[in-house]
């Protein structure tokens, strides 16, 4: 059975997933504990699997990609077959395709994709995205702001 989390298990994840980077002394002092109890709370977090790994996060604009077009994708059959798994492992193929969702809805999947502009985008949906497997039709829409 699962250990509920306490108030300060809560605020050690809060303050990780604002800042993965926290030393256990800055840390330890931002929860209020002592370097050696936060230390076995965080590796108890981690081995719980409530921490799945640590990463960077990259300036998309920097790197030439500050271009974000949300996409959703209907397929033209899902029922009875094996296309949700076969447009999934494809997916999974794409670079440009930052993260793809299945979605309960009026359509199966919404993807995020990142490009450098509307004309690589455009390319990508031409000759990546629509050949995809079972793909009915897709609807793309671009991001004008990461709010949150």
């Amino acid at each position: 059975m699962a250990r509920e989390l306490d108030k300060i298990d809560q605020r050690i994840l809060k303050e990780l997933e604002l800042d993965g980077r926290l030393s256990i002394v800055e840390l330890a002092t931002r929860v209020n504990l002592t370097n050696t109890p936060c230390s076995e709370r965080v590796k108890r977090l981690e081995r719980a699997g409530y921490i799945s790994g640590y990463r960077a996060i990259l300036n998309m604009e920097k790197l030439g990609l500050g271009h974000l077009t949300v996409v959703q994708v209907s397929l033209a059959a899902t029922a009875g077959n094996n296309s949700l798994d076969v447009f999934s492992e494809a997916v999974r193929n794409v670079p440009e395709i930052e993260s793809c969702l299945m979605v309960a809805g009026s359509f199966d999947y919404l993807l995020t994709v990142r490009t450098r502009d509307i004309a690589h985008f455009r390319q990508v949906l031409g000759n990546k995205i629509n050949n995809l497997p079972g793909i009915r039709h897709t609807n793309s829409f671009a991001v004008m702001e990461n709010v949150k």
